[in-house]
């Protein structure tokens, strides 16, 4: 399996193409019955999995309709490397109570 952290861009690219077409080819779906479920051209689909530019919108109406968006579930979550980076992650994560409205009393 490709270590995504010695990769190239390209490198990366390709092999998420690679998993897409697996996925749809596992799961026996044709790539115009793929194109149909995520509502988009079945040209698009034909791009991202021979490596061309796609939309991220594109790539996550794919992903979902192959029911993997479980899988993009921890991409980019931050990882604490130290209990002290995991403090600071919390403390930047406690929010205020919304202010109250004031209102004037006339007497």
């Amino acid at each position: 399996m490709l270590d995504f952290g010695l990769a190239t861009e390209a490198e990366i690219r390709t092999q998420l193409c690679q998993r897409l077409r697996n996925a749809r080819l596992y799961q026996g779906f044709s790539q115009a019955t793929l194109a149909e479920m995520a509502g988009v051209s079945t040209s698009t689909v034909k791009f991202i999995e021979s490596q061309e530019q796609c939309t991220l919108e594109n790539f996550v109406r794919v992903v979902s309709a192959l029911g993997l968006v479980g899988e993009m579930q921890d991409l980019f979550v931050t990882k604490p490397k130290s209990i002290a980076m995991l403090e600071q992650a919390q403390r930047s994560l406690i929010k205020r109570a919304p202010r109250q409205k004031r209102t004037l009393v006339s007497t």
